[in-house]
């Protein structure tokens, strides 16, 4: 397929929009008073586009990329689109910061959605409904809620005529529901000099409200993911008559594989990160940090564990199984597929372990990988995400905490730029945010995007 580049933006594009002149407004000055507005309504208007991504290419993130880059040409930003098969776009643009001897920074979040079954909705997932102060629908947190509140701060800019410290490269990408190909690694791997000068970036799954049940309030930020490693096994063995013994069946040998990695206890592995997070949230919970035994300090954290519970190991999960045609026939081939997830410095042990538990009759492959990241906790990136958290939300506890999952700041590593999580969101006690990802009545709070939108702007333009 060829490759598209330019933009679909209006022609009078990045001329009729103020020329972005001024300077850094003080740190205490906010967005206008249309920027919250505007984050909602970009929210809802986003989720009404159905970008669902089922994998092996079928999914079109074009009308939402057409709609963000009108958006910000309406703001004299001028966007590029580019696809690297059709349909499969990403939206590209620069806001020339005032310190030109500053690094960039990369602002980037996804198009596309996982797939909803609208049947098992309270409202259906591609409405975009707002009813009682919350804005429903699939992507409503994962992340058209993120790509909204980049395109609201920055309009606000042009409207105040506000210019950050350090250029801004902004991209909504595709296809990082899936093997971000069409997307993120597309862009790292054919368009690197769109991003020259970015040494860091921000992105999803950070600083958002997490409640412990005891009245704290935690707003972890992202600096760490685990690696990522979706495998394909493979059992061979013989074929036959399903009323005869057969010792080399090779449904027995998959399923003796799954189980040994489905019940295999991964022994611990502390990574920087997260032995910050641990430090940190015991800090906050007045628990003694006692790193010598890990799972005990887990249990005393309580519900706060949870932000950190699934990154003290690797793990494996079996998650697909595809095997045989007929009752009676033994197929001479078996494949499962597993999810499996490495921390950073653990892909080696990840590997041999893989090849002890699948044993001598399975064979394994990796069907996606990605690297393990590690951004530092001491950085003055990390020190400003922090303050900007904290000049709105004084009560709650900031703290770094690693991703099990991984986003498309691992594509972009490959350009040397170091990610965090950061799409903050003020929410309330017993709004599970972690559940709703890829679950059932995805929603964010209308408050939530107004918070996300001050916070995400006083950031930024002192980044």
């Amino acid at each position: 397929m060829a490759e598209h580049a330019g933009t679909d933006a209006p022609e009078h594009a990045g001329t009729d929009a103020p020329e972005h002149a001024g300077t850094d407004a003080p740190e205490h000055a906010g967005t206008d008073a249309q920027a919250p507005d505007e984050v909602v309504r970009f929210t809802s208007e986003l989720i009404r586009m159905d970008t669902t991504n089922r994998g092996g290419g079928d999914c079109r993130e074009r009308p939402a990329a057409e709609y963000a880059a009108a958006l910000l040409a309406e703001a004299g930003i001028e966007p590029t689109l580019l696809e690297r098969t059709e349909g499969r776009t990403n939206v590209v643009a620069r806001i020339e910061g005032t310190d030109p001897s500053a690094d960039a920074l990369l602002v980037h979040g996804h198009l596309d959605v996982v797939p909803a079954e609208a049947a098992d909705w309270s409202v259906h997932p591609f409405s975009g409904e707002i009813r009682d102060g919350v804005v429903w629908g699939r992507g409503a947190v994962d992340m058209k809620n993120m790509d909204a509140m980049i395109l609201a701060v920055v309009r606000a800019w042009a409207r105040q005529g506000v210019r950050p410290r350090r250029d801004v490269v902004i991209a909504f990408t595709a296809d990082e529901e899936a093997s971000a190909e069409d997307g993120s690694g597309f862009l790292a791997d054919r368009h690197a000099a769109l991003f020259e000068g970015c040494t860091e970036g921000v992105s999803e799954s950070g600083a958002f409200t997490f409640h412990d049940g005891s009245g704290r309030q935690f707003y972890p930020i992202a600096a760490g993911e685990r690696g990522t490693g979706w495998l394909r096994l493979t059992a061979r063995g013989r074929a036959g008559h399903g009323s005869k013994v057969n010792g080399e069946n090779a449904v027995t040998r998959l399923a003796a594989a799954i189980t040994r990695i489905g019940e295999h206890e991964w022994p611990l592995r502390l990574t920087p990160t997260v032995r910050a997070a641990l430090t940190e949230i015991a800090a906050v919970c007045g628990v003694e940090t006692d790193l010598s035994d890990v799972d005990a300090l887990l249990d005393k954290l309580g519900p706060a564990a949870k932000l950190v519970e699934a990154t003290v190991r690797n793990s494996g999960n079996p998650t697909m199984l595809d095997a045989g045609y007929k009752v009676n026939v033994i197929p001479g081939e078996a494949v499962a597929h597993v999810d499996g997830r490495f921390l950073y410095g653990g892909e080696d042990e990840f590997r041999d372990t893989l090849d002890r538990l699948t044993g001598p009759h399975v064979d394994w492959e990796f069907a996606h990988r990605e690297v393990a990241l590690q951004a530092p906790v001491d950085s003055p990136t990390y020190a400003r995400m922090r303050a900007a958290v904290e000049a709105f939300a004084p009560e709650g506890h900031v703290v770094p905490y690693c991703m099990s999952g991984g986003t498309d700041a691992k594509q972009f590593s490959r350009l040397g730029i170091t990610g965090y999580g950061f799409a903050p969101l003020k929410l309330p006690a017993g709004f599970d945010y972690q559940a709703l990802f890829h679950g059932v009545d995805e929603r964010v709070p209308v408050e939530a995007l107004h918070f996300g939108v001050r916070v995400l702007d006083r950031f930024l333009r002192t980044a």
